[in-house]
């Protein structure tokens, strides 16, 4: 905090005003110099708030609390009560500079966020040389050299096996491998051998520069009680300069009172009536907890998508890549040592995604005995085969002899392994559930949140995920169109939907929810249909957020009465003739700034691991 106020314009005109304003205090002995310590004081306490008021005014046509600010600080003047002028404008620059301190937090997620993209790349010229460009240089089709430990500068198709970490992009902690003509990002570590990259994306169409710029577009969309206070600003501040000249010319006709005793009530009121808790009350807030979340791995795209995300009735998650890794991994399989050999050389030459889960599933396996003279032919629409031995699909298989009547598990992918007309064994694969999905499902239906499984696929394959993760209601065999049409429906019934996917085919559905939730992993048409994105691939980054805006939505509603309360209480003391202007002004500007910390109080909360509920289950908790 001191590091802002000593960077910042408005942080460094707080420092002087406030040494000038305890200056003109302490000189309380020498009424002179004491007043121009005064003065000096509201010049700089008063300096932005002033520009503010005469930019928007004047300007945008728009009155703002800035000026009822300025000019009950000029009143205060006139009436030779500058300490309290300046004391009013020390408490209302102090809130204005914590404001800013929350804006600047949230700017500080963008800045962490492109420490994690490299700035320039090896570019590869025709005759071999490398040359150093920035990545903003770089174009489709162009090749890079990434060294062994470097980051990956753009996003792109590399030309061999190597080993990357996504920590930065997805939070797997496990580097994952990568192999020929798979895609890595800008912003993951090469911890394998050095690779040539073939850019597919512009730097300003990378994953990391997609998630930077909804970070910074986030903060210019307020939430819809920010927007509403926003709305009503203008139209509050006339009232109160309406209000004011009719109180005191009131006092003077029906009280009686000297112009200068109903002048010094008519400050008390501009003082005390000034919006200014209730202007603090919704942005501060949203604005911390939006950085609060771009910390945890969860992105907003503005206010409103936070607020509205803890009023979620429904959550239709899809199963692939969302609720699994959508990853192939051998569980069971029986064939012989020797075609079990065979069968992983044959898969090596195909880049299927089941032959390559085969490949990964056998590292021990010796291959030096296979003859590899012999060509491995792929068969369309089934498998892969070498002379009389063919892997593929079971359909292929249904007039080959099964003497081991080996038949495919319900929910499973089955490949069987034939030799002359005869199945000589078989791999049993599944997609694997996400183990975070199934705390996040436990922990959202604990929270009266629906968890519902949408997905393409078929039924046994839907209602064993479902019944793993403890999801009671699935629909299986979904179109992207089904899946609008189940969102639709359920919002019909005054039903607040979230859907949640990572795919080209979710992004209707995304943008038809209320609130859409991409996976930071999947397609960027998804990312862009949605008001969330989870970058590090963990669900209970969403139930934390889901916490989150809980606690945000508390916290506003929390200021939005304490700031309404603190007006209606001052007003009222001081038609009653009970409030004196020092008292107002103490009273007014601490509630503003006690509204403003109570909103930072979000930036603090990090996503320290997993609590368990009364009833057992763990979840992840807000400390």
């Amino acid at each position: 905090m001191i590091q802002f106020l000593l960077k910042e314009r408005e942080g460094q005109f707080l420092l002087l005003g406030t040494l000038f304003l305890i200056l003109g205090f302490a000189f309380g002995f020498n009424p002179l110099l004491s007043r121009i310590c005064f003065y000096i004081a509201i010049f700089f306490l008063g300096f932005f708030a002033a520009k503010n008021a005469i930019v928007e005014t004047v300007k945008d046509r728009s009155p703002n609390v800035d000026l009822l600010m300025i000019l009950a600080a000029l009143g205060a003047v006139l009436i030779n009560y500058e300490s309290e002028g300046a004391m009013l404008l020390f408490i209302f620059a102090g809130a204005e500079v914590l404001e800013d301190y929350a804006t600047n937090k949230s700017t500080n997620a963008i800045e962490a966020l492109l420490e994690h993209v490299p700035d320039t790349a090896l570019l590869l010229l025709d005759n071999g040389e490398t040359v150093k460009v920035s990545t903003s240089e770089l174009k489709i089709g162009q090749t890079v050299v990434v060294a062994k430990g470097a980051q990956v500068p753009i996003d792109g198709v590399i030309d061999r096996h190597t080993i990357i970490n996504e920590a930065a992009l997805t939070g797997e902690s496990v580097p994952v491998e990568k192999h020929p003509s798979n895609e890595v990002y800008a912003g993951t570590i090469n911890e394998g051998n050095a690779f040539h990259l073939t850019v597919n994306k512009t730097s300003d169409q990378t994953v990391f520069s997609n998630i930077i710029r909804m970070v910074e577009e986030a903060q210019g969309r307020p939430s819809k009680i920010a927007s509403f206070i926003d709305r009503i600003e203008s139209r509050y501040v006339i009232i109160v300069l309406i209000a004011v000249p009719i109180f005191i010319i009131a006092l003077m006709v029906f009280n009686q009172m000297p112009f200068s005793d109903a002048f010094y009530r008519g400050m008390v009121l501009l003082t005390v009536a000034s919006p200014c808790a209730l202007v603090a009350s919704a942005t501060p807030a949203t604005l911390s907890a939006i950085s609060n979340g771009a910390n945890n791995g969860v992105l907003f795209k503005g206010g409103a998508a936070m607020e509205a995300l803890s009023t979620m009735d429904i959550l239709f998650s899809d199963k692939t890549g969302t609720l699994t890794k959508g990853e192939f991994e051998v569980i069971n399989y029986q064939i012989e040592e020797d075609y079990l050999a065979e069968v992983i050389y044959m898969e090596q030459q195909s880049s299927h995604p089941i032959a390559e889960a085969i490949t990964h599933s056998f590292p021990e396996v010796d291959l030096s005995n296979v003859n590899m003279t012999e060509p491995v032919e792929e068969v369309a629409g089934t498998g892969v085969k070498k002379g009389s031995l063919i892997v593929g699909k079971p359909s292929y298989f249904e007039n080959y002899a099964n003497p081991n009547n080996y038949q495919p598990d319900d929910g499973e992918t089955v490949i069987f392994v034939g030799k002359d007309n005869t199945i000589i064994g078989y791999f049993s694969l599944a997609d694997q559930i996400r183990q975070e999905a199934k705390r996040a499902v436990t922990n959202f239906k604990n929270s009266g949140v629906d968890v519902q499984l949408i997905t393409g696929d078929n039924e046994k394959t839907a209602k064993i995920v479902a019944n793993e993760l403890g999801i009671e209601h699935y629909h299986a065999n979904c179109l992207p169109e089904d899946k609008i049409n189940f969102v639709i429906d359920y919002q019909s019934n005054d039903q607040v939907v979230g859907m949640i996917g990572d795919g080209i085919n979710d992004a209707p559905a995304l943008a038809n929810a209320e609130i859409g939730i991409a996976m930071g992993s999947g397609s960027s048409v998804a990312m862009e249909s949605a008001d969330v994105v989870i970058v590090k691939n963990d669900l209970n980054k969403l139930y934390y957020s889901y916490e989150l805006s809980n606690r945000l939505n508390r916290i506003i509603k929390q200021n939005v009465t304490f700031a309404v309360g603190v007006i209606i209480i001052l007003i009222a003391l001081n038609l009653l003739g009970w409030l004196d202007l020092p008292t107002g002004v103490i009273f007014h500007e601490g509630s503003t700034i006690l509204v403003i910390l109570n909103g930072l109080r979000l930036l603090s909360n990090k996503d320290e691991g997993e609590k368990v509920t009364p009833s057992g289950s763990p979840e992840h908790a807000l400390n």
